[in-house]
């Protein structure tokens, strides 16, 4: 019987571990920097409210959504694919 050559090696494995790894942390880098922008544009110093009110939710909105847009076109421009950090 012959040994299946599309199973990875443990080199391999390591180094899809290793690159899942990195993409994780990308990941949560990236979310990190975008609660941070956003929270700090549009949530006011001063806490009123347990709640956020209607135009902190709208902001915060917006403000993912045009950073999402940008950091997607500066990737693409990059010629990456993926968003850079």
């Amino acid at each position: 019987m012959a040994a299946n050559n599309n199973t990875p090696n443990a080199l391999e494995k390591e180094q899809i571990f290793g690159m899942a790894e990195k993409e994780m942390e990308y990941r949560v880098e990236l979310f990190n920097k975008l609660t941070h922008t956003c929270f700090a544009k549009c949530v006011e110093k001063r806490y009123k409210e347990s709640e956020l009110n209607m135009g902190e939710n709208s902001c915060i909105d917006r403000c993912v959504s045009k950073y999402w847009q940008v950091t997607n076109l500066v990737g693409q421009l990059l010629g990456s694919g993926r968003p850079p950090m």
